[in-house]
């Protein structure tokens, strides 16, 4: 073979490596529409699911959950289970399209961001065999709970009183209604997924409302799981890297850039399990502290409202200001509690105190580290819900 053969086909090639990962990012991106598209499908499936299942008797079947308590900790629970507070909210939405009182709605959306601090609490076991890495990495995994334990000790007594957060939202909802009506009406989400949620339906049209309605919800539950898990996967291949560029330039450059930049990783990601996970094991290393990873992990609740916002848009007809409204409610909620407990001195230091408190115990005795998962994401709970029928 001449030299300029060679040539040739090494220049090819190098002409076919630079094409591949632009036609890998292209297949990606593809990918990402695709699944949002999945998301956008499952809350229209899961809203006409509840409609038809519950008909006339939606009224006893929230009852269940009229005890905000109870929505509270439905709403950890599941979060707990499936490890992702965007499911989850994803979920609520959907409901409240079905139905679902936003009143309800309300403590179901703080108890998804309790149980969603689970995942990075079990990323701090990896640390378990070393003494001083597991009291850092289990301070810094629980300084997320104890955040969301305080904004709940705080906003749902408040939200039980005053319904605050259901006010305030209920006045953008109100604005963006005005705006929506001057409009042409037209709603492109509902273009490209109502005909096939409308085929979904005919498919379980023979059988009864109930049993046709539970196969659409549990069918749309499926959908929103698939599509959040694999959109986690796939932002991440995308992303990882660049969010990791932004963690590292964003740790002891002060809060406010700390937040900011927990809340763009999350959106990067789409999970605010992964962000509080990426600075565990850096505490645990002894790379960090707590206190230089804590405002990064309050970002982090803020920058995983982006997926019920993007549910809420499949929702159309009555309750389709109501789904935006519950959407809304989780990114208030989630802005005021860093707000007002990372703003006032006194309550931003209460999280970092218990963190490092109980740290030090699990430290100390490590079965007290599972014994916490355990009681605090599932048995009292459960407890709570049998004590409280």
């Amino acid at each position: 073979m001449s030299n300029l053969d060679l040539s040739l086909d090494e220049q090819s090639q190098k002409d076919q490596s630079q094409e591949e990962p632009g036609k890998y990012l292209f297949l990606k991106w593809m990918q990402l529409l695709f699944l949002i598209y999945i998301i956008l499908l499952a809350v229209s499936v899961i809203g006409d699911g509840f409609k038809l299942a519950t008909g006339e008797h939606a009224t006893a079947l929230f009852e269940f959950a009229q005890n905000p308590l109870l929505g509270l900790i439905i709403g950890m629970t599941a979060t707990a289970l499936i490890q992702s507070s965007s499911t989850v909210t994803s979920i609520i939405v959907a409901m409240v399209a079905g139905g679902l009182p936003i009143g309800i709605a309300i403590p179901m959306v703080m108890g998804a961001n309790i149980g969603t601090s689970i995942t990075n609490t079990i990323v701090s076991l990896g640390h378990i065999t070393n003494k001083n890495e597991f009291q850092r990495a289990f301070s810094a995994a629980t300084v997320h709970d104890f955040f969301n334990m305080l904004c709940v000790l705080i906003f749902l007594p408040l939200e039980i009183a005053f319904g605050f957060l259901e006010k305030i939202s209920s006045t953008v909802i109100t604005w963006l209604g005005k705006i929506q009506t001057s409009g042409t009406g037209f709603n492109p989400v509902k273009a490209i997924t109502e005909p096939f949620a409308e085929r979904l339906a005919s498919l379980v049209s023979p059988l009864s409302e109930l049993m046709g309605g539970m196969i659409l919800a549990v069918s749309g539950v499926g959908l929103i799981i698939f599509a959040i898990t694999f959109i986690g996967k796939t932002m991440k291949s995308l992303m990882v890297g660049k969010a990791k560029n932004v963690l590292h330039h964003a740790i002891g450059k002060g809060p406010v850039t700390g937040i900011f930049s927990g809340t763009i990783v999350t959106v990067m990601v789409q999970s605010s399990s992964t962000t509080t996970s990426l600075v565990v094991p850096l505490v645990g290393n002894g790379i960090l502290k707590t206190r230089d990873i804590y405002p990064f992990t309050l970002g982090a609740n803020i920058g995983t409202c982006i997926t019920a916002l993007i549910a809420s848009l499949a929702v159309t007809g009555e309750f389709a200001l109501v789904a935006l409204q519950i959407a809304l409610v989780h990114l208030i909620y989630n802005v005021l509690g860093v707000a007002v407990v990372f703003g006032i001195k006194f309550l931003r230091e209460i999280p970092l105190k218990f963190a490092e408190g109980l740290s030090q115990r699990v430290a100390e005795q490590k079965i007290l580290g599972f014994a916490y998962i355990a009681s605090v994401f599932f048995v009292m709970p459960i407890v709570a819900i049998f004590a409280s029928q």
